[in-house]
């Protein structure tokens, strides 16, 4: 039985691995968009490799348990004081992939600066 789930779980990420949907904003401008490395991250969070994960995407992790707490709070009705929480995970979410993104694009134009 493990080995089956075990055997199983390689099957789906060798399949998830195969077919990562392409970003339409990086095949048209060639720059990486603010979500690429999204798919790329969770696969090596599904692995367990969560260096690897964070260095691909920093804000995988928060963003799984924003989804997380959307659909249980859908469920539940847990945030009643005005989204609250809600808007404090959203908050910090946008700051972490605005932030990644912006050292992500000064480290990709780093190389371009004339020398002196």
């Amino acid at each position: 039985m493990i080995l089956q789930i075990f055997c199983s779980r390689l099957i789906f990420i060798d399949w998830l691995q195969n077919h990562l949907l392409p970003c339409p904003f990086k095949y048209l401008t060639g720059v990486d968009c603010p979500g690429c490395g999204f798919q790329r991250s969770v696969i090596q969070l599904v692995q367990g490799n969560f260096h690897n994960s964070l260095s691909l995407y920093p804000a995988t992790i928060p963003l799984l348990l924003f989804f997380t707490y959307g659909i249980a709070d859908n469920f539940f009705k847990l945030d009643t004081s005005k989204n609250t929480i809600k808007k404090t995970f959203f908050i910090v979410n946008g700051s972490i992939i605005l932030i990644s993104y912006g050292l992500k694009l000064w480290g990709l134009y780093e190389h371009y600066k004339m020398p002196a």
